[in-house]
């Protein structure tokens, strides 16, 4: 994989900034399903989603400046209107950019698993931060959780259906693997090898 371009500024910073949420409408110059990606990664998933989907207004955050900047540059290359990359940490930025019930999806891909038990605050599915995620959803909105660690997976899972998300599938059970899901980069190496990867597929209730 060649090594990301770091561009000069920070990307999202306007964003980063703001105590309201903006007008999305006029950020991105069109209106359609507003998504939020939290660990974009290295941007495979958020580029090629954004590909597959000009209709949907994609917000992907990644405080890992080398791999937030690469994304953005890599959609400007690509003519990808529909994203926006925000360098920084989603905990402390979307409570204040988004409103209550505006979100279509939110996708949370391989998160750190933070090993030691020092470091588990660090978490991002934590239960104040997953109660705010699941008020962000509009009803019926899609909460779209991978990872490759199955006991992270687990506590993950429980704490987001602790807070009120639905699981269609019952309780504690992970998702199946869908051809038709949009991959990050590292879940095509997965695929390829047949690691395994824990799914789940939640909804806030109507």
């Amino acid at each position: 994989m060649p090594r990301p371009r770091l561009l000069p500024d920070p990307v999202g910073l306007h964003l980063v900034e703001m105590s309201t949420p903006p007008d999305w409408d006029a950020e991105f110059g069109f209106s359609g399903p507003l998504e939020l990606e939290i660990g974009s990664g290295a941007g495979g998933h958020a580029l090629e989603y954004c590909r597959r989907n000009p209709h949907v207004r994609f917000v992907a955050f990644e405080w890992r400046k080398k791999y937030a900047r690469d994304t953005l540059d890599r959609a400007a290359k690509a003519g990808l209107r529909n994203l926006r990359v925000v360098e920084s940490d989603a905990r402390f930025v979307v409570p204040r950019i988004f409103a209550d019930d505006t979100l279509s999806a939110i996708h949370l891909q391989f998160p750190d698993p933070w090993w030691k038990r020092a470091h588990a605050k660090r978490a991002v599915v934590q239960p104040t931060f997953a109660r705010l995620l699941l008020g962000k959803l509009a009803p019926g909105g899609l909460f779209d959780m991978r990872t490759d660690v199955q006991d992270r997976g687990e506590n993950m899972l429980s704490i987001l259906e602790s807070v009120g998300f639905h699981n269609p599938l019952g309780s504690g059970v992970f998702h199946p693997y869908d051809p038709e899901e949009v991959p990050s980069t590292r879940e095509r190496r997965y695929l390829t090898t047949g690691e395994p990867v824990y799914r789940a597929r939640l909804t806030r209730p109507r």
